[in-house]
């Protein structure tokens, strides 16, 4: 039995992909690792040929056309046959000696009819060029010792979401809610830590640095100039997740229905502030119509994500309220290290 499948989708990665793919291999014989080479037009397929070609059963690559990070990812759920699924992008790596409790515990889990759902560890920023990296945790919000339900978190700060960084879900629950990913855009991997949320029962939480972020690159989707540019891009994924769940009638747990509310509150304050930075006639009328889409998609969820803290400064007419939500988002770059 494959215990875990690993899917690290590639485009143009042959510069940093060796350090993600090979932090991969010590998980053990038990696991696969799926390379997707989305149509890259540097060495990045060749370099996958070659692990492949080294480490044939546990090693399998996909060429195809360009289809963004998404399709990457759908052709790993596509294809998996380990009991877990964890997406690695080509760029980060997994530390080896935070690995080794996660894959004894998904051992454990192996023969279980009811396998625990989701599995979550802590992630890190590595700020490589600043030589400086932030721990992103959740030791006050998960039980630290054994399986538990939503029922049993606490509350989740400001600062803290459920990151595709941080996840491995069980690969049957991600097929059941037939989840697929857009293709050709940015940011899906807030599709793919939201919408099968609802369908999680059982968590475990392993207190340990697992998932390491390289955060600096040029070009990189998180960057704020390259964010400003692909702002459609952001409210494409925005109306994806408000038309995906309706938190009203598909979150039965109330602690998961307010840590999701905030969640697509984040969203929606992610999309305000970058339309405000770019700061046109155009870019306005564009955060009217998000706005006016959760509105009419969701009427039960807009007036409380309208108030939440997070949106509160960003939709304030004039110019006064653009220098406040803006004033707001630099300063949370600092707290919380990101970007």
């Amino acid at each position: 039995m494959i215990l875990m499948t690993f899917t690290v989708p590639c485009y143009n990665s042959e510069s940093y992909m060796r350090k993600c793919i090979d932090s991969l291999l010590p998980a053990g014989d038990d696991t696969e690792i799926i390379i997707v080479d989305d149509g890259s037009t540097d060495g990045t397929g060749a370099i996958a040929d070659e692990y492949a070609a080294a480490h044939p059963d546990r090693v399998r690559v996909v060429h195809q056309e360009n289809g963004g990070h998404g399709e990457g990812v759908n052709q790993g759920i596509r294809l998996a046959q380990g009991k877990y699924f964890k997406v690695v992008d080509s760029d980060d790596w997994l530390d080896e000696a935070s690995m080794r409790p996660i894959m004894r515990y998904l051992v454990s889990q192996s023969e279980l009819k009811d396998a625990t759902d989701l599995v979550i560890g802590n992630y890190v920023y590595e700020k490589v060029y600043e030589g400086t990296r932030a721990v992103m945790d959740y030791r006050n919000v998960f039980p630290l010792e054994g399986e538990f339900t939503w029922d049993d978190i606490k509350h989740f700060k400001s600062s803290q979401y459920l990151l595709m960084h941080s996840v491995i879900y069980r690969t049957e629950l991600l097929r059941d809610v037939e989840l697929v990913l857009p293709e050709h855009c940015f940011y899906v991997d807030n599709i793919f830590v939201y919408v099968p949320l609802p369908a999680v029962y059982s968590i475990r939480y392993f207190d340990v640095d697992m998932y390491r972020y390289f955060i600096g690159r040029e070009g990189q989707s998180v960057n704020e100039e390259t964010m400003m540019r692909r702002i459609d891009q952001q409210l494409r994924i925005t109306r994806f997740m408000i038309d995906a769940v309706d938190l009203n009638e598909d979150v039965v747990q109330k602690k998961l229905r307010r840590y999701m509310e905030n969640y697509l509150s984040m969203m929606m304050c992610i999309c305000s502030v970058f339309l405000r930075m770019i700061n046109t006639e155009e870019s306005e009328q564009k955060r009217k119509d998000i706005w006016d889409y959760l509105k009419e998609q969701r009427p039960g969820m807009y007036s409380r994500i309208r108030r939440n803290v997070l949106n509160i400064g960003t939709n304030i007419p004039s110019e006064v309220g653009r220098r406040l939500g803006l004033g707001g988002y630099h300063l949370a770059q600092k707290i919380f290290k990101f970007n």
